[in-house]
């Protein structure tokens, strides 16, 4: 199920997100905006979701979520851009990384969801 987060995930949520994967959830993170959108098979299911409710592509990031060691991974297909000098599947930018972590971190960090 893929939801928009916009505050702290309830532990509902969390299940709701982690049920599609079983031990992480893919993510699309609008660094603008401060939001995610969680729990797709694919980056590109939660990046279309994200879209459609007003995020603009340029301010979209794919990520994971790992809940059981509450860490953030990088890597997805959306991110190759080589407009924005992302020419790798991983973000490359460290500020970028710190802006994904922030609002990944500051969303779902932390939630007891088991």
């Amino acid at each position: 199920m893929i939801l928009i987060i916009r505050e702290r995930a309830t532990p509902t949520q969390m299940r709701q997100m982690v049920e599609t994967l079983g031990v992480y959830i893919k993510l699309a993170v609008d660094v603008e905006r401060g939001i995610l959108a969680g729990g797709g098979e694919l980056h590109a299911d939660c990046e279309q979701v994200i879209l459609v409710d007003g995020s603009q592509q340029a301010n979209v990031w794919g990520a994971d979520w790992y809940p059981f060691n509450q860490t953030v991974g990088y890597e997805s297909l959306i991110n190759i851009r080589p407009s924005a000098n992302n020419r790798s599947m991983e973000v490359q930018s460290s500020e970028l990384r710190a802006q994904i972590n922030q609002i990944v971190q500051t969303l779902l960090g932390g939630v007891q969801w088991r």
